[in-house]
């Protein structure tokens, strides 16, 4: 199984604001809004979203109609629905073996949605789901995704059943939300984000060892461009030292550098990384399998589980069963089928 980062498909708009302060939007950031939404993909959903309908191919077909110049051969037709980014992932996930679980920006009825699609490599497409709740400015251009759609997948992977579920980037700090999908019997537990700070790692420890469950956490690691100044070639510097013909060090004083600007020294202090990683993989009990990875743009971090270590972590936590202690608290989600799911 390979997971992916939140908004893997479509970009993440860090340190964008798309022209917008309370009460005005510009023109320039509507059509930097218009370039994201380009970016996005469409996956062929409805705008309220399909669920188990759209998963299983029953929505009505949209075929264009028209279109022709009146020369020319047609251009073939675009996939019934959405734009052929699913069946691209179906392909990828069916080529390689591999369980697909990606992050993704996707469009529907005019609107942005943050999600993850789960793929598989035998049945394709089997669950999305909508970010409930986006972060801070994140709301200015992705809509609330509904509830019902933390609804857990259940798969065969190598002969164990898995039962996965995805909370996105700082859902992962809604405690409710973590509970509905403990409540579902998860044993691994996917938290795509774009959070790179050092805090992340505790919480998904915590998610560790609360649920009894694998986690998975995955975060873009993205190296800032260079300042649009900088990006030639830099001018080789002058060597410092010298030997005379007798091996004695003369020292030469450094010379000005006509290229260096005032602020140079404060630019050379900017985060080499726009996003620094921190993927990682934690046990039900919390330990750390793999990363966390920071600040590398190559490698990918991986582990090897067993997942009846969340049947022996029920030992003494269960969150889908009595330590819910759900005769006396009583949680419900709207949509939401919250029994538990078999191991």
């Amino acid at each position: 199984m390979l997971l992916l980062p939140e908004a893997f498909l479509g970009g993440y708009p860090r340190g964008s604001a798309f022209g917008s302060v309370v009460g005005e939007r510009s023109a320039a950031g509507r059509d930097e809004f218009a370039c994201y939404f380009d970016a996005a993909v469409d996956l062929g959903d409805t705008a309220a979203g399909a669920g188990e309908a759209w998963v299983r191919r029953e929505l009505r077909r949209v075929n264009p109609v028209g279109g022709g110049d009146g020369g020319g051969e047609t251009p073939p037709a675009p996939p019934a629905r959405g734009d052929g980014t699913r069946e691209a992932l179906e392909a990828i996930a069916r080529d390689s073996g591999v369980f697909l679980v990606t992050g993704c920006v996707e469009k529907a009825g005019g609107s942005l949605y943050c999600a993850v699609v789960y793929v598989d490599p035998r049945d394709g497409i089997v669950g999305k789901r909508r970010k409930v709740m986006p972060t801070a400015t994140e709301r200015l251009v992705w809509a609330q995704g509904s509830a019902s759609t933390l609804a857990a997948v259940s798969v065969i992977i190598r002969g164990a059943r898995v039962n996965m579920a995805a909370a996105i980037c700082w859902e992962n700090y809604m405690p409710l939300l973590r509970q509905s999908l403990y409540a579902q019997n998860v044993n691994l537990y996917l938290a795509p984000t774009a959070d790179g700070r050092d805090a992340w790692l505790a919480l998904m420890r915590t998610v560790g060892v609360e649920g009894r469950c694998f986690v998975v956490s995955s975060n873009m690691c993205v190296r800032q461009p260079p300042p649009v100044g900088r990006r030639a070639a830099a001018r080789p510097r002058r060597k410092s030292v010298i030997l005379d013909e007798d091996g004695n060090e003369i020292v030469l004083a450094d010379d000005a550098d006509p290229d260096r600007s005032a602020d140079a020294d404060t630019a050379a202090a900017e985060p080499a990384f726009a996003s620094r990683g921190g993927s990682c993989i934690v046990s039900p009990f919390g330990d750390v399998l793999a990363g966390p990875q920071w600040e590398d743009d190559e490698a990918i971090i991986f582990a090897d589980i067993d997942l009846r270590d969340c049947i022996r972590g029920r030992l003494d936590i269960d969150m889908a069963g009595s330590y819910s202690r759900s005769d006396a608290f009583r949680l419900t989600v709207q949509g939401l089928d919250l029994d538990p799911l078999p191991y």
